[in-house]
């Protein structure tokens, strides 16, 4: 249906209260609800799932090695509005339908605190998955200051919990950010970004079936990619800002299932970019456009002071299947007006230096892996996208020890892009290099037709997520520690995740706390 642009404010998610408070721990509480809410003015309220009964859900304000602790209680229905597919990952959503498990994307985390796939549990813990640890998730927060995310991660229904609201902003403090002269309280806006499609009666749409269903498939049945038509930053369709002619710092998270955006301003204002997944980089980065794939933050500083009594659109030149975006639709992202009154003079500055210290120590490299991404069918003729040529439940082959500093060389035969993410463990990216896909799939000779290339000066900082080009090997470097245990590595296209883009990560070793 038909959406009219820029008549909802952009609303900013409510910054969540500690339960208790001491010296040694901060402890929250929070319910996974069921609820409705208005997206959209000409919109019935949809039925949505959420934390804290609100969509995005509550934004998480801790400070670095601040001990925090959260009760995440599920109390949703025993059965889901949205299409589970019954075919794949046989763990109990049979019987079981809403399970939920909430990861703190980006966390370095205790691995009984990670949000494991398998350690799903349903409405007030009364039955739970194969790894269900403790009701108490602990955070020791002994990041960089950066901006996390949390959202479910449910075997299999991933791509539905997230979809229907289960997703909200954590963001970590510290002494260094905070010396820097940086937009903040009011002028520092966070953008989480996702795509929906809508009925006419205000209820979400998701499909049943892939677009040319064949007799045989089941009903319902994974579709092995999906995008909505209608754009929602923090929960409202294409909204629009009224801000003052000065310097904002925006936290944008791409919280899709699947699409890709590139944004850009129309009024060609540049992007600053102070920060990637894991934290500040060491020196800004200018640009015009800003590609961000499904789960990856960026932190941006964007200066209006030459656009006063302006109105200026952010918008999206990617369609879904890496087509030329729809104006109509998935063209735009939201809008600014610069008809607010400067409050006082802007003292915010963008710094020439953000971060001093060196991302990485100089270790030596204990290990480089290389690991495929590619595809088999099912017995319905399905994609089943997989690591490795290895389905989830086949055994661990990714084992890191404890402390050990490895390369991950990861090769895309494929046509599309994969945001690759890794639990636990911020990573730098070291190159990608394109190669002879037509030889590799014929008789899997790795054969190099470019040099190897830097990541751009705006991917130069940590990251969770990295986008793997087709066509390339692309080389992370990452050091798994200070926890062992089970965690996973994953597709960040939800579809993809959930069949069976998704296999366990053991790290081998005896601190698990």
């Amino acid at each position: 249906m038909k959406l009219e642009k820029f008549v909802d404010r952009l609303p900013i998610p409510k910054v969540l209260k500690p339960h208790t408070k001491s010296k040694s721990k901060t402890y929250y509480e929070v319910k996974m609800e069921e609820f409705h809410q208005q997206l959209h003015r000409d919109l019935p309220p949809t039925r949505l799932y959420g934390y804290n009964g609100s969509y995005p859900g509550p934004t998480f304000e801790v400070n670095k090695n601040e001990r925090v602790e959260v009760k995440w209680m599920n109390k949703l229905p025993h059965h889901h509005f949205l299409p589970i597919d019954h075919t794949i990952h046989d763990d109990g959503h049979h019987m079981h339908e809403v399970k939920t498990v909430v990861h703190l994307h980006g966390g370095n985390t205790p691995a009984d605190s990670d949000g494991y796939p398998e350690a799903w549990y349903t409405r007030d813990y009364k039955e739970t998955g194969p790894f269900f640890e403790k009701e108490v998730y602990e955070y020791p927060n002994h990041q960089d200051a950066t901006a996390l995310w949390y959202h479910d991660h449910a075997m299999a229904i991933t791509r539905l919990n997230v979809y229907a609201g289960l997703v909200g902003l954590y963001f970590i403090r510290d002494r260094e950010e905070r010396s820097l002269n940086l937009p903040k309280g009011e002028y520092e806006i966070p953008l989480l970004i996702q795509d929906k499609s809508f009925h006419e009666d205000g209820s979400l749409y998701y499909p049943r079936q892939p677009r040319n269903p064949s007799p045989s498939l089941p009903d319902p049945s994974i579709v092995p990619a999906f995008c909505g038509d209608a754009i929602l930053v923090n929960g409202k369709v294409w909204p629009y800002a009224e801000i003052e002619p000065r310097k904002y710092r925006f936290r944008i998270l791409n919280a899709s299932n699947t699409r890709i955006y590139e944004l850009y301003f129309d009024s060609g204002h540049l992007f600053h970019q102070i920060g990637t997944d894991g934290g500040l980089l060491q020196h800004p980065a200018k640009v015009q456009a800003l590609t961000i794939a499904p789960a990856e933050r960026c932190d941006i500083i964007i200066d209006f002071s030459d656009a006063e009594g302006k109105t200026m659109n952010l918008k999206n030149r990617i369609g879904c299947g890496g087509q030329d975006a729809d104006p109509e639709t998935d063209g735009d992202i939201m809008q600014f007006r610069v008809t607010k009154p400067l409050k006082q003079k802007d003292t915010a500055s963008i710094p020439k230096i953000l971060r001093r210290r060196p991302f990485f120590r100089k270790n030596k490299v204990d290990a480089i892996r290389h690991l495929t991404l590619g595809a088999s069918q099912d017995q319905y003729g399905r994609p089943v996208l997989l690591l490795n040529n290895t389905k989830w439940h086949e055994p661990v082959t990714e084992t890191p020890a404890l402390g050990s500093t490895e390369i991950w060389s990861i090769v895309n035969a494929g046509r599309g892009i994969h945001p690759i993410h890794l639990h636990l463990v911020q990573f730098f990216i070291l190159d990608h290099r394109p190669f002879d896909t037509a030889r590799y799939q014929e008789n899997g000779e790795l054969v190099f037709t470019g040099p190897a290339v830097p990541p751009a000066p705006n991917e130069k900082g940590l990251k969770d997520t990295v986008k793997v080009p087709p066509g390339t090997v692309t080389r992370i470097i990452a050091t798994f520690s200070p926890y062992s245990g089970r965690y996973v590595w994953h597709c960040h296209i939800l579809e993809h995740e959930d069949y069976d883009m998704m296999r366990p990560l053991e790290v081998k070793g005896f601190r698990t706390q």
